[in-house]
């Protein structure tokens, strides 16, 4: 079963070789080959891009053999089978945190591995999905018009991706949000929502003055600003 596992395995049969791989993987625990099957193993599911199984047999093996010749690159393949679990940005980013965590701690412990250009590769992509799916949960708010929902999403992946590529356009959805919360509320909330459209407008041209986007946030800060004039001091329904 050992060599006809291999045989299956060199003719890129990985599915038999796997089941067999399976099949020994106790006949063989304690001897000189299990290190052997347990890597072979694992590697027969990658192949099959069964990256699920994979990744839990290659975490169970560098854990479990950490002198193995293998074990290093059995660690570098956990994260790179979490990244190929990694689904696009809109859905649940699970697997992404995974596959950060895990090549963040591999290139702490083996900074010089063959294997370590390839992991921050990986992972400064994996990072970038994220500010991706911060993007687009922030924009889905406010695309669906629950304007306060979206404040609170914009305002948090701000602070979370400071230095995101979408830094300007959330800086505006913040600002637009924030205006047509106050354009659309109860009289006695409009003064405190546009005084807050007023200051998100200051935020955003301070930092952006030759937006593209700059003509409608003046749009809106002079309707916010006129509405403020208009009305100055406390009014009775505010206090």
């Amino acid at each position: 079963m050992y060599r006809r596992a291999f045989d299956y395995y060199n003719v890129g049969d990985f599915v038999r070789s796997g089941q067999l791989f399976d099949d020994i993987f106790s006949v063989f625990s304690g001897t000189n080959k299990a290190d052997t099957v347990a890597y072979y193993r694992a590697m027969s599911y990658f192949k099959q891009k069964d990256f699920l199984t994979a990744s839990h047999y290659f975490s169970q093996h560098f854990k479990n053999q950490r002198q193995s010749p293998f074990a290093e690159e059995c660690e570098y393949l956990t994260g790179y089978c979490f990244y190929m679990q990694s689904p696009r940005p809109a859905l649940d980013q699970a697997s992404t945190n995974a596959a950060i965590e895990s090549f963040q701690v591999f290139i702490m412990r083996h900074p010089e591995s063959r294997f370590a250009d390839d992991a921050k590769k990986y992972m400064t992509e994996m990072k970038d999905k994220l500010v991706d799916k911060s993007y687009l949960t922030a924009k889905l708010y406010y695309n669906l018009g629950q304007f306060k929902a979206s404040i609170i999403a914009l305002n948090n992946s701000l602070d979370d991706y400071p230095d995101t590529k979408y830094r300007e356009e959330l800086m505006y959805l913040l600002l637009r949000s924030s205006y047509l919360l106050a354009e659309n509320s109860y009289p006695a909330k409009m003064k405190e929502r546009f005084q807050s459209t007023v200051d998100e407008y200051y935020s955003f041209i301070s930092e952006f003055p030759k937006s593209e986007y700059a003509k409608d946030a003046q749009r809106m800060f002079n309707r916010a600003d006129r509405f403020l004039k208009a009305r100055p001091g406390v009014d009775d329904e505010d206090k």
